[in-house]
């Protein structure tokens, strides 16, 4: 059985034990140290024009989407300063996803693990927006994000519906949802399964 653990960036990503067996993968710029991460994924612009600017710095190897791979096409410059660093360009999407801008990050990687890793089991931490309509996350320090209410709420009911169609398309696998209390705002399916902790584990 493989399992793997997908850090997101909401607040509950600290609930990750770095000492779980599997390996790990992190979304857009991680919210401590995970010196274990096998890769990150990034799917936004923004992230290529904040690492351009050096405003940001992602740290091991990255797997890119659709936005970020035209980035590349778009500033040569950009991809031969980085193509040590991208591992890969995943551009695969779900036909029940309307576009690229509704499969953020964690949809990506989810979807990478499922589909070219065979993920038997998926731990997800930080992925807050089932949860709460707080979308809050690491990268609002770095880069300018829209957290009023009427956004968070706009991206959070374009984000679930994802969330649901592909738990439901991969009933044969199992999700592991980390969050601090069982209140998640998606009917979540059989194979999906909530796992109340209470403090963070402390990443160094």
């Amino acid at each position: 059985m493989t399992e793997f653990h997908l850090l997101g960036n909401g607040k509950s990503a600290g609930l990750y034990d770095p000492s779980a067996r599997g390996d790990v993968y992190t979304c857009n710029l991680p919210p401590f140290a995970v010196p274990n991460a096998k890769a990150t994924f990034m799917v936004d612009f923004k992230m290529m024009k904040a690492i351009a600017d050096g405003s940001v710095t992602v740290p091991g190897e990255w797997i890119i989407g659709a936005r970020p791979k035209i980035w590349t096409e778009t500033y040569p410059a950009f991809y031969m300063k980085y193509s040590g660093q991208i591992r890969e360009m995943f551009t695969d999407m779900p036909d029940y996803c309307p576009d690229y801008t509704t499969f953020n990050c964690g949809h990506m990687g989810a979807y990478y693990l499922l589909t070219k890793k065979n993920a038997d089991v998926i731990h997800m931490y930080g992925f807050d927006s089932m949860f709460s309509i707080d979308l809050k996350s690491v990268t609002d320090f770095y880069l300018n994000s829209d957290r009023s209410v009427e956004n968070s709420r706009r991206l959070a009911d374009n984000w679930r519906p994802v969330w649901s169609l592909l738990f439901r398309e991969f009933r044969d696998r199992q999700f592991k949802l980390y969050y601090y209390k069982d209140v998640p705002k998606i009917e979540l399916p059989n194979n999906v399964e909530m796992v109340i902790r209470t403090k963070s584990k402390k990443v160094t």
